[in-house]
Formats: structure tokens, C-alpha cells, sequence
């Protein structure tokens, strides 16, 4: 550009005519949008245009906690089934256990759906209630936390009801679960969300009549990158001690900080060295291959079932029924 301005001068003298009819033409293009705007008004209203503003497709009508930026994640079965895995604690382990809890969990998966879902995830969940109203009870929620292993697993769901912030644990293989639905599938930051009690109550708050958020097929998880501030002091736990990427925290003085820093964290980077702790941890190659052929063996047996049931709802609205003729009365 500075090369250009130098000659500036050496063209007007040359050839000032063309130099000029140059210029008016460069500064009469519009160089911002080469794509006519009814084409594009079109390519938004699409869901190809959709999909490119997030993870999910959906009209703006829908209610929403707020805009947030997004980021995706592999899917893999430890994260997806998390109640198969065994506890990482070695002496609370029990191959046998682990053996007939996991053909109960089967068993009660085939008699209801439980869907796809990770902490962070908007979900509903319907119970059984012999005092409530039409016998169930119906409960909306943002997923904070998964915890136990096997026949034990629960999760927590939080939402905020007139100003008042309500958790219900449900376990996972609990009988008077009716149903599971997953609104809005995604991820946070942090596998716990407990410290949304210490956050202002938006970030909790989720209507009842929430309308479920589909995503595109073969979609990746959307990990919702957004970062809840928290309240001042006090609060439940000791947030500013723990290894937390999801939470903006309150300023502090600097000799606070400083006896922050001087006493005990939970924040222990040392220990992804830590060979022994691993080891303890992690589940040896052929229970991680037994896990794994129960899980593709139940997958298959429920891919199989829901072709049968298509195959036989096709079957029925294809078939020719004729119609009943009276039949002749007796003279």
C-alpha cells in the first residue's frame, strides 16, 4: 500500500485520465457482501442457516437461558453410560456384584428408555405419586450432578420454583421413574454443578413448559462454554478451593488470596503423575472388554427390537382389511 501511495503521484503525471476513472470505479464497487440479500435471507431462515448460529436447531420463540458459546465433544460410552462403570475404589470392588447388577440394569433399560444425558443437560423427569394428581409428578431441571456406580447411580436435578431453589435426586433404576426426557442435550465446563446454590438464580431457572431442542443427525455433544459468576460469601462449600473451569469468582482482597494460597486446596495437579493413584483407578483391560461387549450386546438387542416393531407398523398400515358385510337376515 505504501509502494502505491509513491507511484500516486508519477501516474497523475502519465496518464491522468485513466488514473482517476480507476479510482471512481474501485470506490464505486461494494465489496461487502458479493451474495444478493434475498439469497440470503433465505440460506437463514433454513436449518443449514440455523445450525451455523449453534449446536442446536430451533426458532428464536423458544425460551432460552441465555447466549452462550458453544464448543463440541466425542461421544464415548464412558460418559454415555456411566452406571456401568465400576467403582475406581479397588477394595470396594466385586466382580460377581458388578456381573448381576449389570444384567438387572439391562434388563430395566429394556423396560424404559433412559436417554443420552450429562451433567448440564435440561432434562424432565416423571414419577409415580399416589397423592398427586393424575397419580405422577412431573419435574424440570438442569442436571448438576451423577453420582455412585451400578444399581446406586442417581443424578440431581435443580431448578429455581418462586424464588426458591429446589434439587430432587432420582435414581437412575428407580421403579417409579415413568419417564426420561432429555430437552436439551449438552455439557459444562465441570462434571458438578453444585455450585450454581452460590449463583444468582437466572443461571438456575428453567420454565416447566421448556419445548425440547433438537440437534442436527451425527451431531458431536455441544459443550456450553458459559461461566456462572457466584455470590459473595458465604457459601456452601469452598468453591475457590476446588479445580473449577465454570465459575467466575467474586474479587478478593490480596492478603486474602494469599491465605487462600497458603491453606489446604483441593486443587492437586501433582496427581495426574501420581503412577500408583492411576493405577488404582483406572479398571484393568478385561473388565473394560467385558463392560463393553455387555453394552454393544444390549444396543444391538434394543436396534433389533425397534426394526421389528417399524417393520410390523408397516406391515399393519399396509395391509388390506375388508370391510364387514351385514349379513343376510332370516327370512
Amino acid at each position: 500500500m505504501f509502494q502505491l501511495y509513491e507511484k500516486i503521484p508519477y501516474l497523475l503525471a502519465r496518464q491522468p485520465n485513466a488514473l482517476k476513472q480507476t479510482i471512481q470505479t474501485i470506490a464505486a464497487r461494494n465489496y461487502t457482501n458479493t451474495v444478493p440479500n434475498r439469497i440470503l435471507e433465505k440460506a437463514r431462515r433454513s436449518k443449514l442457516g440455523a445450525a451455523a448460529k449453534g449446536p442446536s436447531v430451533g426458532s428464536d420463540e423458544r425460551p432460552k437461558l441465555e447466549q452462550a458459546e458453544y464448543s463440541q465433544a466425542e461421544r464415548d460410552y464412558k460418559y454415555i453410560y456411566p452406571d456401568f462403570l465400576p467403582n475406581p475404589v479397588y477394595y470396594f470392588r466385586d466382580k460377581i456384584r458388578e456381573k448381576l447388577e449389570r444384567i438387572d440394569m439391562i434388563n430395566r433399560r429394556k423396560q424404559i428408555t433412559i436417554p443420552e444425558f450429562y451433567v448440564g443437560s435440561i432434562m424432565a423427569v416423571t414419577v409415580s405419586d399416589p397423592y398427586a394428581p393424575g397419580k405422577s409428578n412431573r419435574f424440570v431441571g438442569i442436571c448438576i450432578r451423577r453420582d455412585e456406580y451400578g444399581l446406586k447411580h442417581s443424578f440431581t436435578l435443580r431448578n429455581v420454583i418462586d424464588g426458591l431453589g429446589v434439587e430432587i435426586m432420582y435414581d437412575l433404576y428407580n421403579p417409579t421413574i415413568r419417564s426420561i426426557e432429555v430437552l436439551k442435550l449438552e455439557k459444562r465446563l465441570d462434571d458438578n454443578l453444585s455450585y450454581l446454590q452460590d449463583s444468582p438464580p437466572e443461571y438456575s431457572t428453567i420454565p416447566f413448559d421448556f419445548e425440547p431442542v433438537k440437534l442436527l443427525p451425527g451431531m458431536k455433544v455441544p459443550v456450553n462454554m458459559t461461566k456462572v459468576p457466584l455470590k459473595n460469601k458465604p457459601w456452601r462449600h469452598a468453591w475457590d478451593r476446588k479445580a473449577l473451569r465454570g465459575v467466575i469468582l467474586p474479587e478478593i482482597k490480596r492478603y486474602q488470596h494469599e491465605e487462600y494460597m497458603n491453606s489446604s486446596s483441593d486443587f492437586k495437579p501433582y496427581e495426574k503423575w501420581d503412577l500408583m493413584k492411576n493405577y488404582r483407578e483406572t479398571i484393568h483391560d478385561d473388565d473394560h472388554r467385558e463392560i463393553v461387549q455387555d453394552i454393544k450386546k444390549f444396543e444391538s438387542e434394543i436396534t433389533d427390537k425397534q426394526e421389528i416393531v417399524t417393520a410390523a407398523k408397516k406391515l399393519v398400515r399396509t395391509r388390506h382389511i375388508p370391510k364387514e358385510t351385514p349379513s343376510n337376515e332370516k327370512k
